[in-house]
């Protein structure tokens, strides 16, 4: 894809966070992508560790196990210069159906979001609803004060590995 519709096709792809309760979350980018493609990115390991770290948060992702279906696990591991040792963020897929949607929770903690993202095509492209309910107002405030402020700078790396493999 050259350059010029790459940069405006970024520009153009709004990352839209919203709290839609005390305890949800919802995030949502349309990707000029179909859906097949934007869930691979999803649900491939290989291409994931490609995206899902913000840059700006200077931390690597140093172990990616992924087994993206209904009853699979993942196993996420970070490092950062300022961590004593790696962080690991772990869980289930409750509900993978493919091109469609993930379901997964987050148990690294007790106040762990179960997280669901759905992938809608709408002429060519994807709206990518990425939702998580977390059991307690006090979760959710920590998750935006830490992790969830990356989201729209996660959504616009995966917008430009999606422009990099159209």
């Amino acid at each position: 894809m050259p350059k010029a519709r790459e940069a405006s096709s970024v520009a153009r792809n709004r990352t839209a966070v919203e709290r839609k309760s005390d305890r949800e979350l919802v995030v949502t980018r349309t990707f000029d992508a179909p859906p097949h493609i934007v869930f691979e990115a999803w649900s491939n390991p290989e291409l994931f560790k490609l995206w899902w770290v913000p840059k700006s948060a200077g931390m690597s992702l140093v172990s990616c196990d992924m087994d993206v279906r209904t009853g699979g696990a993942y196993r996420l591991v970070f490092s950062h210069p300022a961590f004593d040792q790696p962080m690991a963020f772990f869980g289930t897929y409750r509900e993978v159906t493919p091109n469609k949607r993930i379901v997964w929770t987050n148990e690294e903690s007790d106040q762990g979001a179960v997280t669901t993202v759905t992938f809608e095509e709408n002429d060519g492209r994807t709206l990518v609803t990425f939702h998580e309910r977390y059991p307690t107002e006090a979760a959710l405030d920590e998750a935006l004060a830490g992790s969830a402020e990356g989201l729209p700078e996660q959504f616009a790396q995966l917008d430009e590995l999606l422009a990099d493999r159209s």
